[in-house]
């Protein structure tokens, strides 16, 4: 038990005392770019399956 203890001691000292935590602009900018990013992912990989699909879909038309 005092193992458990000790345990969250330390991690509430290290999250408080040596963490440095972003400022808020730093926060926004970050996430800003996170969705930037992922939408730019997702219109990638929409694209990709929009050209598979055709092409399966020729495919397909030319074999049966």
């Amino acid at each position: 038990m005092n193992k458990i203890a000790l345990y969250f001691k330390e991690s509430y000292f290290e999250l408080t005392k040596k963490v440095s935590w972003p400022s808020w602009a730093q926060l926004q900018s970050s996430a800003i770019l996170v969705m930037v990013a992922s939408l730019i992912f997702a219109c990638v990989i929409f694209a990709m399956d929009i050209v598979f699909k055709n092409i399966m879909t020729f495919i397909y038309n030319l074999l049966y």
